[in-house]
């Protein structure tokens, strides 16, 4: 009788519905799949679609389609490091063999496929132009992942193949953060490292460094080509992890409405011309946290909608051919139809190509690389979309 007592006089004193109870961090730790991350690359992907659809860059929101890229990277940086963090914890350790093996059967052949297709068109069916010489001449950096560094991206042409930059960048996170990861067995060594780099490159953007890292030198553009939010999306992952920084966390990102507040935030910092970028990117963060951290967040209902989420699986074929069906889309669309006709037929186009690819090619790669992950480490390495 006390102890009903005292669970009727709780729930008095705490007028929240049981369903918006702080998620537990068991619970967290047990999730196999982030259903809803698959509905956010949607997200991610068609704003991509758009800006590269465009004449040319359009003033307002409807010019900031970019920043899909860098919510991509918020949520690969949160997934890797979420993976990591749980195969230490279930094997003990890290395996960079088979981490490097699985990221390689997931990405190389199709990016490399693409990559050789580009390269036929340049060799076989362009002419002659500054264009295709600049794209012929970078070809060893697109093909290395180095383009971010040493492609030239403001050639006086449009630059071919120039959306590998974030790829290049993706790669070059997974070659240096999963060493790290291994090396360490707590969280604060590599937290305070990605701190350190999020704020190197942070100062070198604004000019902080220029001593060390002067204008148009190499260096400077290695270290402003880290991106900010897969740094973030490595920390949360890193907070997450841990019980305490995990309930901290969920009290903030962890409610039903954290999910809507933080996509309207993210909107209005968007709208707004003057926003610091690096509120965007935090937001964008706190989104990613707080669709991973309940699967009955507030925007469930839309982003694990099978539409959104077939997008979402298939987004990293959708990115590698967006450019290629754009190209075809505006042969087809009258150029007085304007610039929506051709985005629709792009944004098709490339869901079904993608598909196709995604059915026919990437999934007996996907199938030999799930052999290679440890049976009892589970969440969404399946992020099918890279």
């Amino acid at each position: 009788m006390i102890g009903s007592a005292a669970v009727q006089d709780a729930a008095a004193v705490d007028p929240r519905p049981p369903a918006e109870a702080v998620p537990a961090h068991a619970s967290f730790l047990a999730a196999a799949r982030f259903p809803s991350l698959d509905g956010l690359r949607c997200l991610a992907v068609v704003p991509v679609i758009w800006h590269h659809a465009t004449p040319r860059p359009l003033p307002g929101i409807l010019g900031r389609g970019p920043l899909g890229v860098d919510l991509f990277f918020a949520i690969s940086g949160f997934l890797i490091t979420t993976l990591l963090l749980r195969e230490r914890r279930a094997t003990g350790r890290v395996s960079l063999a088979r981490f490097y093996a699985r990221r390689s059967l997931r990405i190389f052949p199709l990016y490399y496929a693409v990559l050789a297709i580009y390269a036929l068109r340049a060799w076989l069916l362009l002419g002659p132009s500054p264009m295709r010489d600049h794209f012929l001449a970078s070809l060893p950096y697109y093909a290395t992942y180095s383009a971010n560094w040493l492609v030239d991206f403001d050639a006086p042409h449009p630059v071919i193949f120039a959306f590998a930059w974030s790829l290049a960048t993706e790669e070059q996170f997974y070659l240096l953060w999963p060493p790290l990861i291994r090396a360490t067995r707590g969280r604060i060594l590599p937290a305070a490292a990605m701190i350190a780099a999020i704020a190197v490159d942070l100062a070198a953007e604004r000019g902080a460094l220029a001593a060390a890292l002067p204008a148009g030198t190499l260096a400077l553009r290695m270290v402003t080509s880290f991106a900010a939010p897969i740094g973030l999306g490595a920390l949360l992952a890193l907070a997450l992890d841990h019980g305490p920084s995990f309930a901290a966390s969920a009290h903030v990102i962890g409610r039903r409405a954290s999910a809507p507040v933080a996509l309207a935030t993210i909107t209005a910092l968007v709208a707004w011309e003057g926003a610091p970028l690096f509120a965007v990117h935090a937001a964008m963060a706190a989104l990613v946290g707080a669709c991973a951290i309940r699967p009955d967040h507030g925007l469930a209902r839309t982003l694990d909608a099978a539409p959104l989420r077939h997008v979402g699986a298939v987004s990293y074929g959708v990115y590698l051919v967006h450019v290629s069906m754009i190209t075809a889309a505006k042969a087809v669309v009258p150029a007085s139809a304007g610039t929506l006709p051709v985005f629709l037929a792009a944004t098709a186009a490339s869901i079904g190509v993608a598909t196709v690819s995604f059915r026919y090619f990437e999934t007996p790669l996907l199938a030999l690389r799930d052999r290679l992950r440890p049976r009892s480490v589970a969440p969404q390495e399946r992020p099918r979309s890279g």
